[in-house]
């Protein structure tokens, strides 16, 4: 059982996948590569194809307030401008096409949040990144789907994201990523939100988020544990290198499976078509 007994109508998909297969996984954007971009429809059915859990997404506002499906800050990479997709109308981002794996110019144009979450509703868990900053607005809008059961808020921890959790009405399943013990202690002890775990970022094995102590505590408070096993580059460490890179390159028992041996629940990653067949094997399901 994922969260608190009250909100189990609610988080009743997410508590059957974790009793049923254990470790989850969670794809990065979808599945992009090649001629496929992120957060797009193609990069959702990809990811789904190979058995996928969950899905990474982003959301991003325009300034006159319409929702799409991208990463904001990646403008200059996929689209060729420096604009940020926050600045720009609706009118200009309709207009926008993709630059894919290559760097080559694509006719596809860049997803709604309507036209995702129309395709996505179903039994597929969708983790809902970057969009905290607009959740007065976001939250309502998301009322309207009848999606509560697939939808996981992620945000970092900040008061005032906890309080417009806690202000609506509508209990979305909610997982803060937590980079210390003391945000640890936060929002483990918030009120009035519906916490069904923890991302937990650990820049090395000696970080204090690292300890086998804090994934014990997470589990026995009902919460499940999040790594973000994704490498974004040489410098970021989101959890003590036990990463993508490391299992791709070195074998997955010295990433992903020393995750799972710790008691990570949810492993995020870009390589699905890898991880997926290493954990069927590894707990023989």
């Amino acid at each position: 059982m994922a969260g608190k007994k009250e909100y189990q109508h609610i988080n009743g998909l997410l508590s059957r996948k974790l009793e049923e297969k254990q470790v989850l996984t969670a794809v990065h954007r979808g599945l992009p590569g090649g001629n496929i971009i992120e957060n797009t429809i193609p990069a959702f059915q990809a990811a789904l194809r190979l058995r996928s859990d969950a899905l990474e997404i982003d959301v991003s506002r325009t300034a006159d307030g319409n929702f799409y499906l991208f990463h904001d800050g990646e403008e200059k990479r996929l689209f060729g401008v420096d604009q940020n997709i926050r600045e720009m109308t609706t009118e200009a981002v309709a207009a926008m096409t993709y630059y894919n794996s290559l760097s080559l110019p694509v006719s596809y144009r860049v997803e709604s949040l309507d036209d995702g979450l129309r395709f996505l509703k179903g039994d597929t868990l969708l983790n809902i990144d970057r969009s905290w900053q607009d959740w007065a607005e976001l939250l309502p809008l998301l009322d309207g789907y009848d999606m509560m059961d697939q939808l996981i808020l992620k945000s970092p921890v900040h008061r005032d994201y906890l309080g417009q959790l806690q202000n609506h009405e509508r209990k979305y399943m909610y997982m803060p990523i937590v980079q210390t013990v003391e945000e640890l202690e936060v929002v483990m002890s918030s009120p009035g939100i519906n916490l069904v775990g923890i991302e937990l970022i650990a820049d090395s094995e000696d970080h204090p988020l690292f300890d086998d102590a804090v994934i014990r505590r997470v589990h026995d408070a009902g919460l499940f544990v999040w790594a973000n096993a994704i490498t974004l580059d040489d410098e970021k460490i989101l959890y003590a290198g036990l990463d993508d890179n490391t299992s791709l390159i070195h074998g997955p028992e010295h990433g992903w499976g020393r995750l799972i041996d710790k008691g990570v629940d949810m492993i995020q990653t870009d390589w699905p078509s890898l991880l997926v067949p290493y954990i069927d094997g590894k707990l023989n399901r």
